[in-house]
This record gives C-alpha cells, structure tokens and sequence, in this order.
C-alpha cells in the first residue's frame, strides 16, 4: 500500500478546498439573479394577497410573468415616507426589500414604504409591509388599509422558523381572516393598532384577534410587530386622511 508524506497530504487537501470553493463561489454567483428574482416574485405576490388578488396564481403558466403582471396592474403607485409623513426621495420596493436593515435604525429614523393598490380607477388601498422577531426567527408581513386608512383589508403573514402547529400558524388563512374589518385607529383617533388576544378576542372589538392557542410568544410577537412598524405611518395616514376630507 502505497503511503504518502504529511506533505503531499496537506497540500493535496489545500488545492481540492480551493477547487471547491471556487466551484461554490461560481455557482453562488451564477444562481444569485434568479434568487433574487424569486425573493422580488414572492414579495409581489404578498401584496397582492394582501388586497385579495393572488387567487389565481396557481393557475398561470408561467406563474412569475403573471404576478408580475398583476402587479404591474393593480399597484398604481407607490412611495417611502419618513417618521413625519412626509415622502422621501427612495425605492419602496427596495426598501421593503432590506426592511430588516430598516428596523434596526430607531422608529424615527425609519423609512416606511407604501403601496397603493388601485382597480378600474376606483377606490385605493394601501398596503404596508411589517417586519419583527418571533420566537425562533423573523416574522413578517403585509397590511392593506382601506382608503379610510383605519379598517384593515386583508392581511397575510409568515415566518422563517417558527414552531409548526403552534406559531407557524400565523401564515395559515384561519390566524390572518380576523384582521379584515378590525380598525387602527379608536374612536377618538388615537392609534391603539391590533390586539392578538390570548384566551379569545372580544367578539364586538374592533382591534382584537383571537391568539394562536400555545402560540402565545409568537402572537404576542406579532401583535409587537404590528404596533412597533405601524405606528411609523401615522403622522402620514392623518394627513392622507385630511386630505381626503
């Protein structure tokens, strides 16, 4: 049996690591487009849930071309406003995209992105994206406000790795149908955001949900997440509002 020198071994080792790496670096690279177009595709199709128009996505042929379509149709503006609600010179899309990078500046330094959703020219919606921590990982998710920017639309959330059964839930249609029709805002036009109620919602609130049972960590979560990303929109929602009225 042919033996060989600690020598040959270690430089042997040292070209097939850098062979590999290099391979995994092209490959990286090559495929890192098409990542970052699916992350864009899948952001897309958010908003579009948001606003009750990703239906029929499952029934496209080519199911990119088609969200990209429909949201090419449906989101007829969108912009970035500062803590003060005024807009600032910015991408929305790519600020929603580094959203997390965003979060960790304090609230009032935070850009906020808005999408407005708009059909045959009739009334608008406007969607806003929300970022926080589960209890294993980020959470996340988009909120579509009527044009009264107080009752919410829809809504739809997910996650990166919270418990299935349990807080996974929170991306499940049952956890994300109570939000429509709930309100921000209270009577007196103070913003007081979305209760996630542990033990059941109060069935005449307009600002509680009912909790995932044995999912309280991640539904107190997101209840913080709603509060934490939403609150920076008010200054630009009251003066939406008053110039609407």
């Amino acid at each position: 049996m042919r033996s060989f020198s600690n020598t040959y071994i270690f430089v042997f080792s040292l070209i097939m690591v850098t062979i590999v790496a290099v391979l995994l670096s092209f490959v990286s690279v090559q495929l890192k487009p098409r990542q970052e177009m699916n992350v864009q595709i899948e952001k897309k199709q958010d908003v579009l849930r948001s606003v009750g128009k990703a239906e029929k996505v499952a029934e496209a042929a080519d199911k990119n071309s088609y969200i990209d379509e429909e949201f090419g149709k449906y989101i007829t503006d969108s912009y970035v406003v500062d803590y003060q609600g005024n807009r600032v010179e910015a991408d929305a899309f790519e600020v929603m995209l580094n959203l997390a990078a965003e979060n960790r500046k304090p609230r009032e330094e935070r850009n906020y992105p808005v999408f407005v959703y708009s059909e045959n020219g009739g009334e608008k919606k406007y969607v806003v994206p929300v970022r926080g921590k589960g209890l294993w990982g980020p959470i996340w998710g988009y909120v579509a406000l009527e044009g009264d920017l107080n009752t919410i639309a829809g809504a739809v959330f997910d996650h990166k790795g919270e418990t299935p059964g349990l807080g996974a839930e929170i991306s499940t249609g049952w956890f994300q149908a109570p939000f429509t029709g709930k309100t921000i805002f209270d009577e007196n036009g103070k913003f007081v955001s979305i209760e996630v109620a542990k033990g059941g919602a109060d069935p005449s609130s307009k600002h509680q949900v009912d909790a995932i049972s044995g999912g309280t960590i991640t539904s107190k979560a997101l209840e913080e997440m709603l509060i934490d990303c939403m609150e920076g929109y008010v200054a630009h929602f009251k003066e939406l509002s008053k110039l609407k009225s």
